[in-house]
């Protein structure tokens, strides 16, 4: 019994296997921490991106709309007289 205790306390058959476990796991965390970091930068790009599109859309309905007011009332005049 004391033998075989002796024996397994001395193979290192699955050091290896534990060594790139914890790689791995340390690898994991680190792409979770960085996702983590990334996404708040990144949403908050989203969001101001959303603002900027929703004001430039805003102010091309306005353009167009007045110039579709000022080109019906100019082209009804031109073929009007």
């Amino acid at each position: 019994m004391l033998k075989s205790i002796n024996t397994f306390l001395k193979a290192e058959d699955g050091a290896v296997t534990v060594d790139w476990v914890v790689l791995t796991a340390a690898l994991v965390g680190l792409g979770l921490a960085v996702m983590g970091v990334v996404s708040t930068g990144v949403g908050n790009v989203s969001a101001e991106m959303k603002t900027q599109l929703e004001v430039d859309h805003v102010k091309a309905s306005k353009e167009l709309f007045n110039a579709g007011l000022s080109g019906s009332s100019s082209s009804s005049s031109t073929t009007g007289g």
